[in-house]
């Protein structure tokens, strides 16, 4: 029996592999390959493909995995960190593209139920491609990431109201108003059975198949859950894509979502091709070589309308200029629902043929550079931002936002041998209480206005801005800075800030959270002490229980662990062989380092005792290099100097043995 869609599948992706081979040697986009064979191998090429409508459907397979993993990431309390960026900037950004185009194409001469309908296409941006290239380079949850995808996800919302508005603009006049009414009751009950699913079917459901170890039977688990949600959204006529986020959401709520991601994966990355494809074998070549002149004209307005349109949203929300410039080169290009509504609008009589073909080139056109925008973004908002420009506009771009509250809190010009920690997530506002409690100057910069005003509420001294700039770097004094903490998940910005500190300060201690082990290299020979990855700390946290279960003594366990962190990690990996600097070469001693000590204990061998009689040199292999006493600082150190209860012990030596002597002087 012969399968027509068979043939069809191993002839697209058969003709992929090659294209996309190639484009690897070039060092181009994998998208970019997709669309390519769908232009080959579609209708008005050479015509492979005879289950056109089968391969569609596999390419909304694709949609529903890649939404599904998207919400699983995000998780409920996530989508609730963004709601001001989806209701906001979302209903600013399509709002105001409709607008605009409206207006435009009204001025040209189009009808107005024509140019409100192209308002509705152009508005909508592509989920697939931009939550894709986004995921995978693990900025999802940096302020550009999460801009693009509230937007995104208003977008996909507001594709609803618009498939019930383009009857009206057809002429056709339905009762509109009771037809909204029914449809937002039932998201409001699509919303509430997502609730319910997510605190208390899908966490005792999910144990249960865990329970019975049977590996197929959580694959499947996982796929009923993801493709019901999405048929139950589908029935109450929101879109597919969007119940798979809501399924991805309910799941991020177990303590399963991990495994779930790694089954759903491998299926994602199969469909998700067929959609690049399906849309590759929409354009129609013959139109597009006749009117190529007309066509890049418009790709050039449609893509600079919409970048003016979301940077002037970004703006709105009081970002900083690089997350508006990032943002605008994510968010131009027209969307894969944009195609769906224009099939409804074309059926309808609203566009006419020769628009309709205009907006299809348009849409594969701007969809097919979205790659090598979003990769290049962060080296062309660099390029713009140190561009010679007014002053007066610099100074516009650098958005500088400290309040006055804040400026009460601290005297930026007081900051000396400080901490600057840059970040206030959760590992941020950690370390800021760390150094409260152990009366540590610090200032925080962060470019979240939500972060900010967060920070600004509990009297944090923070100054709002982005720290890959040079100028926000003075203000927080990272020239006179003893420690620099960068806390960000942002990888590139990471990196820009870490050359930027060094431009300013070389005796400073740049410490870096990554997420990745592959980003240590590149940030350790920009300037980096330390990084601390959280795959090796993870890796590290376990064997440190597996080492507690074979009853390895605690200052043994104490010392591996020191031994790993101090020597950057070498014995998982061998990513640094010298310090960024030869000047700082004896801060990067080998087993040894140099820490403070409180003395708490009335240890008789050791409390007032000279150092000779307590034998702490001998004893303990332990220098002490000054001592701290009330608010004095001894610095000459003979062997008769004293130890008293109280004291603060600058010691130097190796850590285990400082570990020893601390057991015998804390509580």
């Amino acid at each position: 029996m012969e399968i027509p869609i068979l043939q069809d599948i191993v002839i697209i992706l058969g003709l992929s592999i090659v294209i996309i081979l190639v484009f690897q040697k070039l060092k181009l986009p994998a998208i970019l390959g997709f669309l390519i064979a769908g232009i080959i191998a579609g209708p008005h090429a050479f015509n492979l493909i005879s289950s056109q409508h089968e391969v569609e459907l596999l390419s909304e397979i694709g949609i529903i995995f890649l939404l599904f993993v998207i919400g699983i990431e995000l998780s409920l309390k996530g989508l609730a960190s963004i709601k001001r960026i989806i209701f906001l900037g979302g209903g600013l950004q399509v709002g105001g593209t409709i607008l605009i185009t409206a207006l435009i194409a009204t001025f040209v001469g189009l009808p107005l139920n024509t140019s409100i309908f192209l308002g509705f296409l152009f508005s909508l941006s592509s989920t697939a491609i931009v939550l894709k290239l986004i995921q995978e380079k693990g900025e999802i949850s940096t302020p550009h990431g999460k801009i693009s995808l509230g937007i995104l996800i208003f977008q996909d919302i507001v594709v609803v109201p618009m498939m019930l508005f383009t009857p009206l603009l057809a002429g056709e006049t339905p009762n509109i108003m009771v037809t909204i009414a029914i449809m937002a009751i039932k998201i409001v009950l699509v919303l509430i059975i997502v609730y319910i699913l997510a605190r208390y079917v899908a966490p005792k459901v999910f144990g249960w198949v865990v329970k019975t170890k049977n590996q197929e039977l959580f694959i499947l688990t996982v796929v009923v859950f993801c493709f019901g949600v999405a048929w139950l959204t589908s029935t109450v006529g929101l879109s597919l894509a969007l119940g798979a986020f809501f399924a991805g959401l309910i799941i991020s709520e177990s303590d399963y979502s991990h495994q779930a991601t790694a089954n759903v994966l491998p299926f994602r990355e199969i469909f998700i091709s067929f959609f690049f494809i399906s849309v590759g074998t929409l354009l129609n070549l013959e139109f597009f070589f006749g009117n190529i002149l007309t066509i890049v004209l418009l790709v050039l307005g449609v893509v600079l309308l919409k970048m003016l349109v979301v940077g002037i949203t970004v703006l709105i929300l009081k970002y900083p200029a690089r997350t508006v410039f990032i943002t605008v080169f994510s968010l131009f290009q027209v969307g894969e629902f944009s195609l769906l509504l224009s099939g409804v609008g074309k059926d309808n009589g609203i566009i006419p043929e020769n628009i309709y073909q205009y907006f299809l080139a348009i849409s594969i056109i701007t969809m097919g550079i979205t790659p090598l925008l979003i990769a290049s973004s962060s080296r062309i908002t660099y390029a713009i931002l140190k561009a010679p420009i007014p002053s007066a506009v610099r100074t516009r771009l650098e958005n500088i936002k400290r309040s006055s509250k804040a400026d009460e809190e601290f005297s930026e010009e007081n900051l000396k041998d400080h901490l600057v920690l840059i970040g206030y997530g959760i590992n941020g506002s950690n370390i800021s209480r760390a150094a409260q409690k152990a009366e540590i100057p610090y200032v925080i910069i962060d470019s979240n206005p939500e972060t900010f005003n967060k920070a600004k509420g509990k009297k944090e001294p923070i100054i709002f801005g982005d720290a890959t700039n040079a100028t926000i770097l003075k203000h927080a004094h990272v020239q006179e800075a003893r420690v620099v903490v960068i806390a960000i998940s942002d990888p590139v910005a990471t990196r820009r800030m870490v050359a930027s500190i060094r431009s300013f300060t070389k005796t400073a201690t740049v410490i870096v959270r990554t997420k990745y082990v592959k980003e240590m290299e590149e940030v350790l020979r920009l300037g980096a002490d330390e990084v601390v990855p959280e795959e090796f700390e993870t890796s590290i946290e376990i064997f440190t229980r597996v080492l507690k279960k074979y009853l390895v003594p605690f200052d043994e366990i104490q010392e591996f662990i020191n031994q790993i962190r101090s020597s950057d990690y070498e014995m998982l990996t061998s990513l640094k062989k010298t310090p960024h600097s030869p000047a700082l070469q004896h801060l990067n001693i080998p087993n040894r380092e140099i820490v403070t000590l409180k003395v708490n204990r009335d240890n008789h061998q050791i409390v007032g005792k000279t150092i000779e009689e307590s034998g702490i040199r001998k004893n303990y292999n332990v220098t002490i290099l000054a001592i701290q006493r009330e608010r004095r600082y001894l610095t000459e150190i003979t062997t008769e100097t004293t130890i008293q209860q109280g004291d603060l012990l600058y010691l130097f030596g190796h850590p285990g043995y400082i570990n020893h002597l601390n057991t015998l002087l804390s509580f």
